[in-house]
């Protein structure tokens, strides 16, 4: 059942990103990932889209792992070099960086993670995606454990992409507590209804904001269709970006809106053990 969490005492300002990286350049992928971070001035916690690092390009990703992959430590931080410049902006800006990385474990499995950089500039493996969709099979393994990320007094569940799609997933964060979910994501062009979607229903099945990062734009046959958004606990936008071009979205997460819904929309509590078992079959 769902753990009841206090509501966090003052509001926090997130941001959404979308943005295409260069397939392979974990280095100067970080580098403009820094740049994007700064562009969203005093938020507290920045998304960015899955794969960011090394680029959603899935070829580019089987031809190179070992130029492509972030190393992780036993304990799961990262001291990868080439991050240096979003340590840097997390350390200034005194924000929170999650950012999508393909990240090889000390036991040599290869998963697509969420990074977390933290206000001093330690960087760890958050959460591996544990929802892997089609060709990412092939050469990822699926992530053993949910995570919630704290943030001040704020508590948010960490998805990535096809994990969103699920109900079960997002229902996971809210059973910890969670008051909203950090979503990097890859979402190709011709799925813009999908995207708007999931991302919506999750906040609403859960009563807890979402903040959704994406892909945009790209080369043939990878191209992804933007719409980045932050999205309120009923579901609705409180800003969210084009389907084409690079854009930051800033939005303040209000924990009034999250106590009106919450009070309003009981679904949390109302949900009952077993839902929906016994069932009888019926004939018409």
């Amino acid at each position: 059942m769902t753990q009841a969490a206090p509501l966090p005492a003052r509001p926090l300002t997130v941001a959404a990103v979308q943005a295409t990286p260069v397939p392979g350049d974990v280095a100067g992928n970080a580098a403009r990932a820094a740049g994007l971070v700064a562009r969203a001035g005093d938020a507290r916690v920045v998304v960015l889209p899955e794969l960011y690092l090394p680029a959603y390009h899935l070829p580019a990703l089987a031809a190179d792992p070992a130029g492509t992959d972030v190393p992780a430590a036993p304990d799961g931080s990262v001291a990868d070099p080439r991050l240096d410049p979003l340590r840097a902006v997390a350390h200034d800006h005194r924000t929170t960086v999650v950012v999508g990385a393909a990240v090889r474990h000390p036991d040599g499995r290869r998963t697509i993670s969420a990074l977390v950089v933290d206000p001093t500039g330690a960087v760890h493996a958050g959460y591996d995606k544990q929802q892997l969709w089609s060709g990412e099979r092939e050469l990822f393994e699926a992530g053993r454990r949910g995570a919630t990320l704290l943030i001040d007094d704020w508590r948010f569940g960490l998805g990535i992409c096809y994990d969103g799609c699920f109900p079960e997933h997002g229902r996971a964060a809210a059973d910890d507590g969670a008051h909203g979910y950090l979503c990097p994501s890859g979402y190709l062009a011709g799925s813009a209804h999908r995207r708007d979607l999931y991302y919506a229903a999750r906040a609403l099945d859960n009563t807890m904001f979402v903040v959704f990062a994406n892909c945009v734009d790209g080369a043939d046959p990878w191209r992804f269709n933007g719409g980045a958004a932050v999205y309120d606990p009923e579901g609705r936008p409180l800003a969210r970006g084009a389907d084409t071009g690079e854009d930051v979205l800033v939005a303040t997460l209000d924990p009034a809106a999250l106590a009106a819904t919450r009070a309003a929309h009981t679904m949390l509590g109302d949900r009952l053990p077993g839902q929906g078992l016994p069932r009888v079959v019926l004939r018409g």
